[in-house]
């Protein structure tokens, strides 16, 4: 949570002192403007996250295709190491009454269905944040939408991308563990 808390406060103070210093606006508007559109950005993520958790659990289920993590994709999140920086990405998934941090009952087959079904919610919750994000650029006079909006929901989008990164990262080990539980219930009866 450090780390994006100090990302967040980073990327608006550079954002206010850049805006500051070319004149974009009176500097006391331009440090509103930042204030409002990292709130606007908080809130349309927050919106999305309440109307997606709100949803069936049916449409995240197990074997959703739209959900399937690809040979491709699995190579891509080794070469990028997700596994050595993923659990720095602030993870909010507890606030929605399951946290992903850590596997809670990992001998129960029910429990990692539900931890996959909200890695796939989760999924889908950021994927719809990434341009959701642009939308607070209309909110702002055109200087302001693209010399303070803009540059905000990049960074709303570069960390709407993180934690994508690590629920795609996980699902297919979760998948994994999941198939084996289902093979052992199966011998042993």
């Amino acid at each position: 949570m450090k780390l994006y808390l100090s990302v967040i406060t980073a990327a608006m103070l550079i954002i206010a002192a850049v805006n500051i210093a070319f004149e974009t606006a009176a500097w006391y508007t331009v440090i509103m403007a930042v204030i409002v559109s990292t709130a606007v950005q908080f809130l349309l993520d927050g919106l999305i996250a309440i109307l997606i958790n709100k949803l069936p659990d049916r449409f995240f289920g197990v074997d959703n295709p739209l959900y399937t993590v690809s040979d491709a994709e699995k190579n891509f999140h080794k070469k990028i190491k997700v596994r050595h920086w993923k659990d720095k990405v602030w993870e909010l998934g507890g606030l929605g009454g399951f946290s992903k941090r850590n596997l809670v009952s990992p001998g129960s087959p029910e429990y990692i269905e539900k931890f996959i079904i909200e890695c796939n919610k989760g999924v889908l919750t950021h994927r719809l944040s990434y341009p959701i994000g642009f939308l607070a650029m209309l909110l702002f006079p055109n200087g302001c939408a693209f010399s303070i909006a803009l540059p905000v929901a990049v960074v709303n989008l570069f960390l709407n991308v993180l934690p994508t990164l690590v629920l795609r990262y996980n699902t297919p080990k979760l998948q994994v563990m999941l198939k084996r539980m289902h093979r052992k219930s199966k011998t042993v009866i």
